[in-house]
């Protein structure tokens, strides 16, 4: 029988957290997409720790790829406050593909690096 998109994506997930894990100098950018709202964080898994988050529902846009690219924007800059210059990127068990990818390509444009 075949896995649900929930269950496939889970196992992604599992399968990438086994190699992607944050440090305080190296954090992983954690990124949640549902329906109608992107989320982005940045967290040091050593010392269980968020250092920013950013989520699109602070942000005014009109489409939800312009609020990608907005939060993408936004982690990059709070990062940057925060003493954060390249990160370890999660996807999360999403594609690279559509908002994860407007996100990705933002937070690169405003200045992290990975």
């Amino acid at each position: 029988m075949a896995l649900s998109k929930l269950e496939r994506r889970q196992r992604i997930k599992h399968r990438i957290r086994k190699i992607i894990s944050g440090t305080a100098t190296k954090p992983r950018l954690s990124v949640f997409r549902s329906n109608k709202e992107i989320y982005a964080q940045l967290v040091d898994d050593v010392n269980g720790v968020t250092i920013a988050a950013v989520s699109s529902r602070d942000i005014k846009a009109s489409t939800k790829q312009e609020a990608a690219a907005a939060v993408g924007k936004a982690i990059a800059e709070k990062g940057a406050s925060a003493g954060v210059e390249t990160v370890a990127f999660d996807r999360n068990g999403y594609l690279y593909h559509g908002r994860v990818k407007t996100l990705a390509d933002a937070a690169r444009e405003a200045g992290l690096k990975f």
